[in-house]
């Protein structure tokens, strides 16, 4: 049997990751260390769910929506479609991915930086136009996902991109690192925590060669 290839398309996640402005930061304490009648580390974590590669809940943004530990797990596995919009923006539109978008698999990423902003918070981060996610959602996509920190633009206040994830019932991936990943087709591995009351939950986001 022949290995497939893995691209880790999760950014580090550990003191001084970058966060939305005003949420929670990564912190770790130390509640036990291994020592003299101790023989393991044990550490406490305070982090935002929406930390480093992550999925939303519909919770986040529909106070009736379900938590993330409650959506089927179905959308983030499977074959998907990488695709390059590398410095377009602030807004992705139908016309940035018209190049890829016959036969669509079910899973679309979509890849808007040369290089992920691992050490800092873009306040000028590329999001989609409404119109791009409802044309991806009536071609049979279910869920996508993006390399920066949000759909929709860092001063939104009306979220205009989660709302069709809302209307349209898509599953979404943000914060992804797509660094050096070709356009293309994968398959994803990119399972949420069962955090049955979160509305997010990180993820260790894989993109693995097809057979």
């Amino acid at each position: 049997m022949v290995d497939r290839k893995l691209w880790d398309i999760s950014p580090p996640v550990g003191p001084g990751a970058p966060v939305f402005p005003g949420d929670t930061p990564y912190t770790q304490q130390w509640v036990a260390r291994i020592g003299p009648g101790c023989p393991v580390n044990v550490s406490t974590l305070t982090l935002s769910p929406h930390t480093g590669a992550h999925a939303d809940a519909p919770l986040h943004y529909d106070d009736a929506g379900a938590g993330i530990g409650d959506v089927s797990l179905e959308p983030y596995l499977g074959r998907c479609r990488v695709i390059h919009a590398i410095g377009r923006g602030p807004l992705i539109t139908p016309a940035d991915l018209a190049h890829a978008m016959p036969g669509l698999p079910p899973r679309v990423l979509v890849r808007v930086y040369e290089r992920f902003p691992a050490d800092r918070f873009d306040d000028a981060l590329p999001a989609f136009a409404p119109a791009t996610l409802e044309a991806l959602a009536d071609a049979g996509v279910r869920l996508v996902g993006i390399d920066s920190a949000s759909v929709d633009p860092a001063s939104s206040k009306t979220l205009d991109a989660h709302q069709v994830l809302r209307r349209r019932g898509l599953r979404v991936l943000e914060n992804l690192c797509l660094d050096g990943v070709p356009e293309g087709d994968y398959e994803l591995i990119a399972l949420p925590l069962r955090l049955t009351a979160a509305c997010a939950s990180p993820v260790r986001a894989v993109l693995r060669e097809l057979a």
